[in-house]
């Protein structure tokens, strides 16, 4: 799911610029590093961070169907931290490019099933059934910015940093299975 939803986030944004396909996704620390396709890419998208979502980690996972219910581990909730990294030679371009982001999120920062294009018929997204996620911008501090750069390399790009929230992870598989209960009979006693 974490590569089906940056891929989709890539061909919005793609859609979005007048450019041809600007956006990449790729590790921006190897871009610089040889043979590397991505190299040449104007925009880099890179997963730097997964938090899970505290608020909804104990919500139990079932589902009724008639009068049987099915029970299964909870879902996995997750916030996926990305960065959008200007890999342009002209400073001035690379400014552009990031203001083109941050204007497309700003027009459009819910993603669901219905409101998403993206192309349907490739391999890695057949298995993709209904979604909904929300992106927010991300400023850390200059502290938190350096560390991250840091780790990515040290050489430090134009950038801006998002925070994809309430991804749902689910692996359908049947943790117990039972009936509803209907009705419940019982005798009460007073003494």
């Amino acid at each position: 799911m974490i590569f089906q939803v940056l891929q989709i986030i890539k061909e919005e944004v793609n859609d979005y610029f007048e450019d041809d396909n600007p956006v990449e996704l790729a590790n921006i620390a190897t871009v610089d590093i040889g043979d590397n396709d991505d190299a040449d890419a104007d925009i880099i998208l890179t997963l730097i961070n997964i938090d899970e979502e505290p608020t909804l980690k104990n919500i139990p996972n079932y589902k009724i169907e008639g009068t049987s219910v099915s029970y299964m581990n909870p879902k996995v909730n997750v916030n996926l931290y990305v960065m959008f990294s200007a890999n342009n030679s002209r400073y001035t371009e690379s400014l552009k490019s990031l203001s083109q982001i941050i204007a497309f999120f700003q027009g459009k920062n819910v993603f669901t099933h219905a409101n998403s294009n993206f192309n349907r018929d490739d391999a890695d997204m057949q298995d993709l059934g209904n979604f909904k996620f929300i992106t927010e911008l991300y400023t850390p501090s200059f502290e938190q910015l350096s560390y991250i750069w840091g780790i990515l390399g040290g050489k430090q790009y134009p950038s801006v940093l998002y925070k994809i929230r309430l991804l749902e992870i689910e692996r359908t598989a049947l943790q117990a299975q039972g009936s509803v209960i209907t009705n419940i009979k019982a005798t009460l006693n007073k003494n």
